[in-house]
């Protein structure tokens, strides 16, 4: 099955933790890459995630090198959202 893969980034205004990590990461903006695998059988074009990478550390930060942390998309999106309600 034909896989395709987007990068965009998430922006945190507050430090962040997410299971997968192994502590609290600076606010800031952060390259996210998801895979998704096309569902075969549609009469339509769909995709499904198989994968979300969180790219560390932000694109703010230099000098510390660059990793890639797989991590659940329902966290994330969970992590996000507490973010946007600590005004």
């Amino acid at each position: 099955m034909p896989v395709r893969t987007t990068e965009t980034t998430v922006i945190f205004k507050r430090p962040f933790t997410l299971p997968e990590l192994e502590g609290p990461q600076p606010a800031g903006t952060y390259r996210l890459v998801t895979d998704e695998e096309e569902i075969s059988g549609l009469s339509f074009l769909a995709f499904r995630r198989i994968g979300t990478m969180l790219r560390l550390p932000s694109l703010a930060t230099s000098g510390r090198p660059e990793q890639m942390i797989s991590i659940d998309a329902d966290d994330l999106a969970a992590a996000l959202t507490a973010d946007g309600e600590n005004k």
